[in-house]
């Protein structure tokens, strides 16, 4: 099970990956302006984030987990491959390309919630670590792959619409996989042993599908033998979890988007289409190195790592909006090691600020600042996109009041300490 559904994300994440490593090329060829790029790929991302909020509390309603997890993951294996015929849709093509690249993100929405609960009640049968641990590894090897695939293909035939076509096999293969699944295992709870304790540690895609944490919601869990804590604790966390949160969506707002990215590459003439995908493959590989070294850093030195995220974001507009390649490389490199220290090492400083039986409300608000930055910087950069020094200045000012609000937080938490 746990294979199976790690084969499944490798397979569509190589659709998916292979889509978002060229569709602000896709667009800029069907006739979008800056603004139209960043509007549809920061939606896009929101959309992947903020509509956890609903389907995940619908899922655990009904119970539907294979059903949610089947229909996103269709969504994306039907969407991605449709890409390939809008160039030829005339005026239409531009609108029909936006619709599939949200229809695409909102499948994400769907699936995820669901499959981790799958993925958790299986990986429970052998340790949760080892379980997302290689579940993990899979998917970040699709996520590499898929984008390389786009490249061969579009070098080849000098299109993109045949590597679009192409992605329908691992599209097709993933869906199979899932039915043979779900034929072999209806029932995942049937690995949980028992149920895991309050404070078990919690998966960080399943603790996305939250409902909204109030005041009170936050509350710190008091120790043994000890007094019930107060009111004034519990809002105390809430505002110290509130100010974080803001931290995380200003620094999304000064990572952009991709989308943005590869329309520059297109636009200024700097890569050939082919070469699109290959500087995305290179920002995923940064990606998962400064997860892999920002998570032993966290855990060496605790939370200050994080100072490094802000810092690494004031550089991105500047780098990856440059006139010339070998400055938007460097901007793609700092720009996904900024994105894997966000998609991974920023949310331990959640799980170190909220109470375990409370992070699946935290971690889905969470998911909502990051969301409205990564709509609200996709948008901006659009639109400044003629004026990029005036988009780098408000991103440093944007990055100087992140680092602020992180000194903030991470006091607030040493003052909780013992000690």
């Amino acid at each position: 099970m746990i294979v199976g559904l790690g084969l499944v994300s490798l397979a569509i994440d190589m659709v998916a990956d292979g889509a978002a490593s060229v569709s602000g090329a896709l667009l800029e060829q069907l006739g979008a302006t800056a603004l139209l790029v960043g509007l549809v790929t920061g939606g896009a991302q929101a959309l992947a984030l903020i509509l956890r909020l609903a389907t995940g509390p619908w899922a655990d309603r009904t119970g539907a987990y294979w059903g949610f997890t089947i229909s996103g993951y269709a969504l994306t294996a039907a969407s991605v491959p449709l890409l390939a015929f809008t160039p030829l849709l005339g005026a239409a093509g531009l609108a029909v390309a936006s619709a599939l690249l949200l229809v695409e993100r909102t499948g994400k929405a769907i699936r995820s919630p669901s499959k981790t609960v799958l993925l958790a009640d299986a990986a429970r049968a052998v340790g949760l670590g080892k379980g997302f641990g290689v579940h993990k590894a899979l998917d970040q090897i699709g996520a590499f792959a898929g984008p390389l695939v786009v490249a061969g293909v579009a070098a080849i035939t000098g299109s993109l619409a045949p590597a679009f076509l192409v992605l329908i096999i691992p599209g097709a293969a993933a869906m199979l996989l899932l039915f043979w699944l779900r034929a072999k295992v209806p029932d995942p709870s049937m690995y949980r042993a028992e149920e895991p304790v309050a404070d078990a540690p919690v998966a960080e895609e399943a603790v996305l599908a939250a409902e909204p944490p109030a005041p009170e919601a936050l509350e710190p869990v008091a120790a043994e033998g000890s007094a019930p804590p107060t009111g004034h604790a519990a809002r105390a966390t809430f505002r110290t979890f509130l100010l974080f949160s803001l931290f995380a969506g200003l620094t999304t707002f000064g990572l952009l988007s991709y989308g943005i990215v590869s329309f520059h590459l297109v636009k200024a003439d700097l890569v050939p289409v082919a070469g699109v995908p290959l500087v995305y493959a290179l920002g995923m590989a940064a990606a998962a190195l400064s997860a892999l070294a920002t998570g032993w850093g966290y855990d060496r030195w605790g939370p200050r790592v994080l100072y490094a995220v802000p810092v690494m974001t004031l550089f991105v507009p500047g780098l990856s909006l440059a006139p010339t390649l070998g400055f938007v490389l460097a901007g793609v490199v700092v720009w996904g090691a900024a994105t894997g220290v966000q998609d991974s090492t920023v949310k331990a400083l959640v799980a170190d600020l909220v109470p375990g039986r409370r992070r699946g409300a935290a971690y889905g608000w969470f998911a909502v600042f990051q969301g409205v930055g990564a709509l609200a910087g996709a948008v901006v950069a659009g639109a400044l996109y003629g004026n990029v020094p005036l988009l780098i200045t408000l991103v440093a000012v944007l990055q100087v009041a992140a680092l602020v609000l992180l000194a903030i937080v991470l006091r607030r938490r040493r003052s909780r300490e013992p000690g």
